[in-house]
């Protein structure tokens, strides 16, 4: 089957909003004291790099989406609705991982109302 569409890998990841130490003003073989409160907050990153398949030099697109928290099934279908604006009027074909939420049932009934979007 031969089909004009774009080719979009799709992953999750989650950054830890931890400050970082990167110098302290402790005498030479001391460790200082470095205190927080160990309270941070936890973001979440979806990104999809999309590759025209049949035309090359249409040049690659990518689109990231970030949350506070985790990504769910209710997350990533508002991912995909985004991605749906980013892409308009193209075909997509979405690599994705093993993450449970792609395999939902909430997902796989949203993705068959779509016509736009084929899952592998």
């Amino acid at each position: 089957m031969s089909t004009r569409a774009r080719i979009v890998f799709l992953d999750e990841s989650r950054v830890s909003l931890l400050p970082q130490v990167r110098r302290t003003c402790a005498p030479r073989g001391r460790t200082p004291p470095l205190r927080h409160r160990l309270n941070w907050k936890r973001a979440s990153t979806a990104a999809a790099l999309g590759y025209h398949a049949a035309d090359p030099e249409r040049n690659p697109r990518l689109c990231f989406h970030l949350k506070p928290g985790s990504h769910d099934t209710a997350g990533l279908i508002e991912v995909l609705r985004q991605m749906k604006v980013f892409y308009r009027g193209e075909r997509v074909v979405l690599v994705r991982d093993g993450l449970s939420a792609h395999w939902s049932r909430a997902m796989r009934a949203w993705v068959a109302d779509q016509n736009w979007l084929t899952l592998e």
